[in-house]
Order: C-alpha cells, then structure tokens, then sequence
C-alpha cells in the first residue's frame, strides 16, 4: 500500500526552500561583515539567526500534524491554502525581524498560531471519532 500525502510533501518541500533562505540569509550577513562563526555582536545577525531558530522551534510540528491529519483523510481542501498560509506567515515572520517590515513579525506569528491551534482542535476531534 502507497500512501501519498501531497499536502504534506508539498510543505515540506516548501520548508526547505525557506529554511535554505533563511541560511542564505545568514551566511551573506557573516559574510560581508568577517564573521565566521556566531553573530559577532551583530544586531541584524542575531535577528536572522533567531528568525531562522523560530522556523525551527515552529514548522517542524506543525509539519507533522499536518501530515497526520492528511494521514486520517481529514484534510479536504481547506489543509493545502492553511498551509501555503503558515508558510507565507513564516516568510513574512523572518522578514518582519529584520525591522524593515515589523508587522511581518507579528503576521508571522498570528497565522502561525491560529493554524497549529486549527490543526490541535481538528486533531483532537479525529482522535476522539467526532471528525
């Protein structure tokens, strides 16, 4: 038996990409500025490195409750663009802690919250036979 979560690979894919980015990102500040190692007591470093912890902390369970709940069959089409949505979300965090764009934090955040909570209430309900 094959079981194909396209959702799943889909934003997982997608996840590399932006965490790739979120390298670059990095890798260019050090870069330009000498530093081999660390932050270097730069600010705009420290903020992309912690843009690029939070996607870490943040995306992978989500990830994973996604595919779960796609797993279950109970992903219809609302789980692909709730997805495409938190993946924006996280683009729009690490951009927004640059300082240029400060609402991107904060969108960021909000659609990261109210998905994993979406995903907590459906997942929830699967397990207990109500979905």
């Amino acid at each position: 038996m094959i079981l194909l979560l396209p959702t799943t690979l889909c934003l997982t894919a997608a996840a590399l990409v932006v965490n790739f980015w979120l390298g670059m990102r990095i890798g260019k500040l050090r870069h330009a500025h000498g530093v081999s190692v660390g932050d270097g007591g730069n600010e705009l470093i420290v903020r992309r490195m912690r843009a690029q912890l939070n996607f870490a902390e943040q995306v992978p369970l989500t990830l994973l409750l996604i595919g779960l709940v796609e797993l279950a069959g109970k992903g219809g089409v609302w789980l692909a663009p709730a997805g495409a949505v938190f993946m924006l979300g996280r683009v729009a965090h690490a951009i927004g802690m640059d300082g240029a764009f400060k609402a991107g934090r904060g969108i960021g955040m909000l659609t990261g919250m109210l998905l994993q909570l979406a995903l907590v209430v459906v997942a929830v309900m699967i397990a207990l036979g109500k979905m």
